[in-house]
């Protein structure tokens, strides 16, 4: 497969997409969100990743969840969600009717995001160029304390120690 081109937009822009997507938006609770079920290497690899995930996350600990899932993680309220063995995004699937193969990353840590602002608000930054697809879901509350993005500087270094670099 074809890997994704890069753009590193760094810290200020993701900051200010998170800024503009406004305070109206709703939290989708993690429990509503299905747990992937990836299989093969890119299970091994979110399970490693699973076990190394830390207990705080920008200050927010994580709790439990009713999935008892090696592929969902979630951490303070509103919820920030972390999703391993997921789909490619589809802004970057070809045949999407939206399809951009440019679509802007940021590099953190070593990380490529792919930042997508969803339809209730909400962030969500898949990675790219990794063997298993890693996808976090942030609401704007985080973006509008300190307008960083500091919950992905904490997993990216997790990510790159358990999931390798490469396409899938």
């Amino acid at each position: 497969m074809k890997s994704l081109p890069r753009r590193s937009l760094g810290l200020p822009v993701i900051a200010a997409l998170l800024a503009a997507v406004g305070c109206s938006a709703t939290n989708r609770a993690a429990s509503d969100l299905p747990a992937p079920t990836p299989t093969g290497q890119q299970a091994a690899h979110c399970s490693a990743l699973h076990k190394k995930l830390p207990a705080t996350l920008d200050g927010m600990k994580r709790h439990a969840l009713q999935s008892d899932s090696d592929f969902i993680a979630a951490w303070g309220e509103p919820t920030i969600t972390l999703r391993c063995g997921v789909s490619r995004p589809l802004i970057v699937t070809p045949g999407y009717k939206r399809y951009n193969p440019y679509a802007p990353t940021i590099e953190i840590g070593g990380v490529e995001w792919l930042p997508e602002e969803q339809p209730d608000g909400s962030v969500r930054c898949t990675t790219s160029k990794r063997e298993a697809w890693v996808e976090v879901t942030v609401t704007p509350k985080y973006a509008k304390h300190g307008g960083e993005f500091g919950m992905l500087t904490g997993l990216s270094d997790v990510v790159a120690k358990t999931v390798p670099y490469g396409t899938i």
